[in-house]
This record gives structure tokens, sequence and C-alpha cells, in this order.
């Protein structure tokens, strides 16, 4: 199971930092990665950290905005989230991945409301 904070309101060009905790080892010996589902949309993939925290990739528009980063000794999965953009609101949750497939490979956690505001 993960579960996902750090969410909330804030002015566009704010930053946020959301956590996600894994329990039962969710995380160990995985990539793991974040994903956001605005209203009325698809969830899509938007970040990804290679299981010894050495190699990222992000989703072409939050490249150089978003840093993914993750404690393996605390099982929890980091998203630092600068310059937020009114187009970043959505709900974000994250999840072991592969590290080649933008795909989740476990159930959802309850997620994090992100809205930002112009």
């Amino acid at each position: 199971q993960v579960v996902e904070s750090g969410g909330g309101l804030v002015q566009a060009g704010g930053s946020l930092r959301l956590s996600c905790v894994g329990s039962g080892g969710t995380f160990t010996g995985y990539s793991a990665g974040w994903f956001r589902q605005a209203s009325g949309k698809e969830r899509e993939w938007v970040a990804a950290v290679h299981y010894g925290g050495f190699r990222t990739d992000y989703i072409e528009s939050v490249k150089g905005r978003f840093i993914i980063s993750r404690d393996n000794a605390k099982n929890t999965i980091y998203l630092q989230m600068n310059n937020l953009q009114p187009e970043d609101t959505a709900v974000y949750y994250c999840q072991r991945v592969p590290w080649d497939v933008h795909r989740a490979l476990g159930p959802w956690g309850p997620g994090t409301q992100v809205t930002v505001s112009s």
C-alpha cells in the first residue's frame, strides 16, 4: 500500500513537496513513479526514479521544475514541485514502476490534491 501526502492550494509560481510512503516494502528493489490525474482527464505519468536513486526521468512539461527523489531507508518517494502552474492542478499518485515503462505495478493509493491558482 502507498499513502501520498503534501498536496495543497498554492499560487502560481509556488512550491510544494509531496511524499509517498510505502508499506510492506512496496518500493524495495523497484523504481518508483509519480502520476497525476486532472479533472476530466486520464491519469498521466509525471516522473520516475530508479531504485538506486541515481537515475530520474520526467514528462517534458515538468522538466526543470519538478525533482523526484527517494529515501529507501524510509520506503518513501518525494516529489519537489517548483514554479507550479495552473496546469499542474491534479490529484497526484505514486506507485512502483518498471524503469522503462510508465505504468504502475500496484494498486493506487488515495492520492493527494494539488491545486494551483492563477
